[in-house]
């Protein structure tokens, strides 16, 4: 490779960083592969190795069937937290609209959501067709072939090629140059230098100029970025296979999930309270018995749990969780405390805190207090290693729930005790906050209503002209949020600084699609 590019050492071990990038090696004429690394990747093959053991045999991609009505029902109802692509809360606005039904619509679903198709006005026009076939018609017949697939709406980049070629005749070289003009991944587009060029090509095919000059718009979108049906086919894969698996298997998916953090839009905590949701038991922590990687630990049939790993464990060094579950392998009859991770295993003063911290060893200790306490007594050595001093743990008073769910949060990143919502309740009852659960089933549409919840994320897409999309969190469920730009700037501390976000606003029903409009944030933080 040297002889072809400079190239240097990278900062990571084995790694080299190649000077030129990817238009200097297109100039240059040499071949370029693009490989694309995903979290999803490795959350799939965990999962799969996860469902394959408990089974006994080999389960493998290949084994998901394509069609499934309860993992489209749970696609259709936008139930795809942690699944690939159609997490986001973009994508699950559109889910209950787009209603897929087959494949090939998760394909367009995976498409539709991005500047290209929004820039060009085909989203409003597609989901009207798809709702009212009688709609669907065609520029000119001999285009209906470039955009059946798609009900007469030009969704992908090759479709844009691809009438560049038939209605304004240009060359599959001059194509090619206008699909390297399209936007591509962190890179804007610009498809300006061909408008004329496309304008004269259809009217000396004898198109109206006003057809040819929509066609023109539509094909204009793609200077934003736009999907190759080639790169949306392998993502609708990819979000079949996870929604199947979460639809199917949520205890071997969380704990893949889990496992690959971070990853996605949602952190432990979400996909630990969604698995809930959809009836998986999650354990704690445990030295006794934790791996380190979190884990299916109910027999199939039974109820389905899953053990919290080690890794879970805020500051545990991974020397130090090897060494626990070596050890417990080697000794299953040993009861783990703090006695013996200190002499048997000889683990050190922080990984012992950190674990007394977590809860991790309440197979020994009842109380969080007690363990933390043992942890931090002083070891003795030299010369006052034999000399007799209490060994007594003092009768600590019980910790509260609230600080118990702190303490959670601050070692393992969740709690599985009560949600901290659920914790201040009392005290957001005299200002009328609904619950989640509440909005969600039964507020009507254009009905003034209030929220309040923990903030799980925020997202400012490029295409949404300043609008903040925020997700509420509560112990019943989640809200949508949308802060139009001028709330946004107005409120920008309240908005970008709240952990725990008050709303109030109009709750906007269409169907199963629900928002909360705001109209005023107000930060519960204190």
């Amino acid at each position: 490779l040297h002889r072809l590019v400079p190239i240097q050492n990278a900062a990571m071990p084995g790694r080299s960083v190649v000077h030129w990038d990817k238009d200097d090696l297109d100039v240059l004429g040499l071949l370029k592969v693009d490989i694309l690394a995903l979290g999803m990747l490795s959350a799939l093959r965990r999962c799969l190795d996860s469902i394959s053991q408990q089974k006994g045999k080999p389960f493998r991609l290949q084994d998901i069937p394509l069609q499934s009505a309860k993992t489209f029902r749970m696609i259709r109802r936008a139930d795809t937290i942690g699944v690939f692509q159609i997490e986001s809360r973009a994508q699950m606005s559109m889910l209950p609209r787009l209603r897929p039904q087959c494949f090939y619509d998760l394909v367009v679903q995976v498409a539709i959501v991005r500047p290209g198709p929004i820039q060009g006005g085909m989203v409003h026009p597609y989901l009207e067709r798809r709702r009212d076939h009688s709609k669907v018609d065609y520029p000119a017949p001999e285009i209906r072939h470039v955009l059946e697939r798609t009900l007469g709406v030009p969704i992908f980049q090759e479709q844009a090629m691809e009438l560049a070629m038939e209605a304004a005749g240009f060359s599959a070289d001059k194509a090619d140059a206008l699909r390297r003009a399209m936007a591509a991944w962190r890179r804007r587009g610009g498809l300006g230098p061909f408008e004329q060029e496309l304008l004269d090509g259809m009217d000396a095919k004898g198109y109206a100029p006003e057809f040819a000059q929509r066609l023109f718009d539509q094909i204009s979108g793609f200077g934003e970025y736009g999907f190759p049906e080639s790169h949306s086919a392998s993502f609708a894969k990819l979000a079949w296979f996870s929604a199947y698996l979460k639809a199917r298997y949520p205890e071997h998916f969380l704990a893949a999930l889990l496992n690959s953090q971070p990853m996605g839009f949602y952190g432990p905590s979400q996909l630990v309270q969604d698995a809930r949701r959809h009836g998986v038991q999650v354990l704690p922590v445990d030295v006794q018995y934790s791996l380190y990687d979190s884990h299916v630990c109910s027999a199939p049939g039974s109820s389905r749990q899953v053990r919290l790993g080690l890794h879970m464990v805020k500051g545990l060094s991974e020397q130090g969780a090897q060494a626990i579950v070596s050890y417990r392998q080697n000794h299953p009859e040993r009861k783990l405390n703090l006695a013996c991770l200190r002499q048997e295993l000889a683990l050190s003063a922080h990984d012992q805190q950190a674990l007394a911290q977590a809860h991790a060893l309440r197979s020994a200790y009842s109380q969080r207090r007690h363990s933390v306490w043992d942890a931090r007594r002083p070891s003795q050595t030299g010369l006052l290693s034999h000399a007799e001093t209490p060994d007594h743990t003092p009768d600590l008073p019980r910790a509260s729930v609230g600080l118990e769910v702190l303490s959670d949060y601050q070692a393992v990143g969740l709690s599985l005790d009560r949600h901290p919502l659920s914790l201040l309740r009392t005290q957001l009852a005299p200002l009328r906050f609904s619950t989640a659960e509440q909005l969600n089933q039964a507020c009507p549409d254009r009905r003034l209503a209030r929220a309040c919840g923990l903030v799980t994320t925020r997202q400012r897409p490029g295409t949404a002209k300043g609008t903040v999309f925020v997700t509420l969190e509560d112990e019943t469920g989640s809200v949508n949020v949308i802060v139009r730009e001028e709330l946004a700037q107005a409120q920008s501390q309240a908005l970008l600084q709240s952990r725990l976000l008050g709303v109030y606003g109009v709750w906007q029903r269409d169907g199963s699609v629900c928002h909360l409009i705001a109209r005023r944030l107000v930060s519960m933080n204190h």
